[in-house]
């Protein structure tokens, strides 16, 4: 028997049991389909991490005010004495900071013609660009002077510009914020979802000034509700973080010991957290599906076993008109490792194709990648000589005479 006749002797093996073949496959063609699909799944989660991490922008800090304490009981963050904008200013003048933009916000209903809209309004100064990375899709960003003068100029995002403008370019349009009149002076670039699950689209953003003194007002000159900061890089993060806490616990007079009346949260350090949370996810999905493709494994070993024993005489036959023991071991292992690929490549298949069912049915994103389909079909082969190479080598050990009288 030669060796280049073994792979015609597995097909025709096979397709004489093709009900137990195809069965076999199947523990195969699931556990690729089920690792395809959730790595797809495991992977645009991640995706969607990494989007949101990059619209959040880089080396970033929020800085809130604290937490009042009112007859031993504390009122929670945002109930102490408030951040001013010279409080944003000193913190920009820092060396390790390249900006820092002081904010305010509330919630308003804006009012176009016959269309209204509910959401969230900021009053941000030009720092606020540099510091989020913000581009604008169309009309321009307000300046310095339109802060110092409280122009009632606003910038909005795309969500707002579809819900109050349909089709219509917003720019120059004009629309009211709780019926003052204010002039569409461009539309923010798209941004998505931030960290928190807040449509970063769904915002209007307005000159600081504008906004506390015609919208939302203020208690105390100059109070704002936080600041965001940015690093010089994210090697000076934690320098550039003490530096804001030393800064401030000077400026709100806290005495040596006392306990700080704001908060300076990492915002990049959230963002690598949810990122490797992610990657956790995605690798538990890819080993939990991984299981699936060993229990397909051992059952190609066993189907293989009970193959050995049905086929013992027709080994035996074979042996003694000149099948060595090579020809046998390779006949068995290319009859699983065919069944593994072929199984891998159908698993695929339906797995990409289950991957973007789910992707269409829960609107979430799925990544597939030749990685992913190459990695699936790898650890198939692998798994195929790993469970196939036992039956195999019984099959090839098989003495011809003994073989023969076998019934």
């Amino acid at each position: 028997m030669r060796l280049a006749a073994v792979p015609s002797e597995s097909w025709r093996a096979m397709a004489l049991n093709p009900l137990r073949t195809g069965l076999t496959m199947l523990g195969m063609v699931i556990g690729v389909a089920a690792v395809v699909a959730m790595l797809a799944i495991g992977q645009g989660a991640q995706a969607v991490v990494n989007q949101q991490i990059a619209s959040m922008g880089s080396n970033l800090f929020l800085i809130l005010p604290g937490a009042a304490t009112s007859g031993g009981m504390r009122m929670g963050i945002g109930t102490a004495l408030p951040l001013t904008a010279a409080d944003a200013q000193a913190i920009g003048e820092l060396p390790t900071v390249t900006a820092s933009a002081p904010m305010t916000s509330g919630t308003a209903q804006l009012i176009h013609a016959s269309n209204n809209w509910s959401t969230l309004v900021y009053g941000i100064t030009p720092e606020f660009w540099a510091a989020r990375d913000w581009k604008i899709d169309s009309g321009e960003m307000f300046s310095e002077t339109d802060v110092r003068s409280a122009a009632r100029v606003a910038l909005i995002g795309r969500v707002v510009a579809e819900n109050l403008f349909g089709n219509a370019d917003p720019v120059g349009e004009t629309m009211r914020i709780r019926n003052i009149p204010f002039t569409v002076v461009g539309v923010l670039a798209p941004k998505g979802q931030s960290l928190d699950g807040r449509d970063q689209d769904d915002t209007v953003h307005v000159p600081l000034t504008t906004a506390q003194r015609r919208l939302f007002g203020m208690q105390i000159p100059g109070a704002i509700r936080f600041i965001i900061a940015q690093s010089a890089s994210l090697e000076t993060m934690d320098t550039t973080e003490e530096e804001i806490k030393r800064l401030l616990r000077q400026r709100r007079r806290i005495p040596p010991g006392g306990e700080d009346d704001f908060t300076v949260r990492n915002l990049t350090a959230t963002a690598e957290a949810a990122a490797i949370s992610a990657r956790a996810m995605s690798f538990m999905l890819g080993a939990i599906a991984s299981v699936s493709l060993l229990v397909g494994g051992i059952g190609i070993m066993n189907i293989m076993l009970v193959s050995v024993t049905e086929r013992t005489r027709e080994i035996g036959v074979r042996m003694a008109i000149g099948a060595r023991r090579r020809d046998i071991l390779v006949q068995f292992l290319t009859e699983a490792l065919t069944i593994c690929i072929l199984g891998g490549a159908i698993g695929a298949a339906l797995g990409v194709g289950g991957a973007w069912l789910a992707a269409e049915l829960a609107d979430m994103q799925v990544v597939v990648t030749v990685a992913a389909i190459l990695l699936s079909f790898g650890f198939a082969a692998a798994v195929g000589l790993f469970f196939g190479f036992y039956p195999a080598h019984k099959a090839a050990r098989l003495r011809p005479v003994e073989a023969l009288r076998y019934e």
